[in-house]
């Protein structure tokens, strides 16, 4: 993984002294909370509902168990216990005081981490597949890319002051894993002969008005990457929205001026910018940085592991845990293991300070020094031997951390609502915990198959609920608490927004009427391989729509 340089570490360490003072000034009423605003914002800082929330950037999802333990660490001394983490591959603390924040972010730069750009109108977090460097169906790895981007775009002063919020995602592998069609900007890696470069998707994103990115290049060499991105920007920057933070965002600038004319004028931003505007990429920096994430010596399996099979042949639930959490490893013998931060009744991508520090041990003693976090909330261990899966199974299941639940249906995108969020609309967290519970038999859950349940708390959909199977969004009427439906959505290769199914449902209503719709497939599809999200394609919504709303 990446190692912070010189420059790294001193633009950091800058940063948390200069909020030091800014918070300094805060506290003492110097500065009001308006002024505070703008700077907190810039150094991950929220106003929640109840507390000041801070946001970690974890760049690309990928930490180091020194790391994982210094996380589990603030979540212990500033927190209560735990952290969240998120859809953007980052993690939140909930509780942190706004006098501790700066000793956090101090005790966060020590290990290499931060928080700048974690929120305001800037480059977000560049996210990427969570099996990047491990998949057996990648291309390439695509985290080199992610790093070259975060480089570039970190402290950005022609992209410090956008018109919107900006996210970027970046895939190596055919099936998309980084849901790059809801980004504002997606990265495809692709290659021809022996050039790598880049199919660019822009203008996705979720929200008040979701939209699906529109293909503008089929292919950017990866030694013009960084021009043609700041050429999107640029074209950004000077036609986005900045009247109405409702439609600031890239992808109402794509849709309302056309995919072709948005191309057009991307195409000649870039043509426009002079030699030395551009930015120089050559081959020996491409590999400085290729270098930094070069795969572990990884001895592959002659065979299958004796202990292994043994322990699945004796014991069900490791057995079942082995079947559903384990990721094709592209080293024989191997495999990513998805440790499944959604244990039925718990609130997902929540994980106290003893479990991240039992995933930090276990990163350090099996999987190689490495942990990612997946943009479905949970953690990876990218890189494992098979013949190590029982001593991990075991830490896993005495930490209760050892679901086996990976794309089933208990293993939903839940936005934090409103028990913590004060954009929030409805409650989140206790909806998908009484879903949980209906589904809450393993061999139920296993039936039904990969199914995704996404539940947002607003219109904001930071639930990804536009892309889940079954989406829920809740929604306020007069103040009662009322959940829609979607059906259809999807976030992989094949992105699609899901659709209306109708009229919204009384939070208690919710679970009955998802365990009729979820029934209603299994009685319909051709056999257990078609799945939920191909049976609804075959028959289209209206019998699913007909059950949800069926009287009981």
């Amino acid at each position: 993984m990446y190692r912070y340089d010189e420059f790294d570490a001193r633009i950091v360490s800058e940063r948390v002294a200069q909020f030091r003072g800014q918070v300094n000034r805060r506290l003492s009423g110097e500065l009001l909370e308006d002024e505070f605003k703008p700077l907190r914002l810039q150094n991950g800082v929220y106003l929640q509902l109840h507390a000041y929330m801070l946001r970690v950037a974890i760049p690309y999802g990928q930490l180091n168990g020194r790391q994982l333990r210094r996380l589990a660490v603030i979540a212990r001394d500033y927190d209560r216990g735990y952290g969240h983490f998120t859809t953007r591959q980052n993690i939140q603390f909930n509780w942190v005081a706004l006098k501790d924040i700066p000793d956090v972010l101090e005790s966060l730069a020590e290990v290499e981490m931060h928080a700048i750009q974690t929120s305001g109108n800037c480059i977000r977090n560049t996210t990427s597949d969570h099996f990047a460097g491990a998949a057996k169906d990648e291309i390439m790895d695509p985290r080199p890319w992610c790093e070259i981007i975060r480089q570039w775009s970190t402290f950005h002063p022609e992209f410090a002051f956008l018109p919107r919020k900006f996210k970027i995602a970046v895939t190596g592998a055919e099936h998309d894993r980084a849901a790059i069609r809801v980004h504002d900007i997606g990265l495809h890696m692709r290659q021809r002969g022996d050039v790598v470069g880049f199919e660019v998707h822009v203008g996705g994103g979720q929200g008040r008005t979701p939209h699906l990115a529109a293909l503008v290049n089929e292919f950017v060499p990866e030694t013009e990457l960084l021009d043609y991105l700041e050429a999107i920007m640029r074209v950004y920057n000077r036609f986005g929205r900045r009247d109405n933070k409702y439609k600031a965002r890239i992808k109402i600038l794509v849709s309302e001026i056309g995919a072709e004319e948005f191309r057009r004028l991307v195409s000649e931003e870039y043509a426009a910018q002079r030699e030395h505007e551009k930015i120089a990429l050559p081959p020996e920096e491409i590999a400085r940085i290729h270098a930094y994430f070069a795969p572990p010596e990884l001895t592959p399996a002659s065979g299958p592991d004796a202990a292994f099979e043994a322990l699945k042949a004796e014991d069900k639930e490791f057995a079942r845990w082995a079947r559903i959490n384990l990721h094709p490893h592209k080293v024989e013998g191997h495999a990513s293991v998805t440790i499944s931060l959604k244990p039925v009744g718990g609130a997902a991508g929540d994980a106290t300070d003893a479990q991240m520090m039992t995933v930090a041990h276990l990163a350090e003693t099996y999987a190689h020094d490495d942990i990612r976090v997946s943009h479905a909330q949970n953690l990876v261990l990218p890189h494992v031997a098979l013949k190590d899966l029982p001593a991990i199974y075991r830490e896993l299941k005495a930490a209760g951390i050892a679901t086996a639940n990976e794309s089933l249906i208990t293993d939903m995108i839940v936005c934090p609502g409103l028990d913590y969020c004060n954009l929030a609309n409805a409650r989140s967290i206790p909806v998908g915990q009484a879903v949980q519970e209906v589904f809450a038999d393993p061999d139920y859950q296993e039936d039904i198959g990969r199914l995704h349940i996404n539940i947002s708390g607003c219109i904001n959909a930071c639930g990804h609920h536009h892309v889940g199977h079954i989406g829920i969004l809740g929604v306020d009427r007069k103040g009662e608490e009322f959940y829609q439906i979607t059906l259809g959505g999807r976030a992989d290769e094949k992105a699609a927004i899901g659709d209306i199914a109708g009229p919204g449902l009384k939070a208690d209503d919710v679970p009955g009427a998802l365990k009729r719709v979820v029934d209603t497939y299994r009685d319909l599809r051709t056999d257990k391989s078609e799945l939920f999200i191909e049976t609804l394609a075959r028959l289209g919504h209206d019998p699913f729509k007909e059950a949800l709303y069926a009287a009981d």
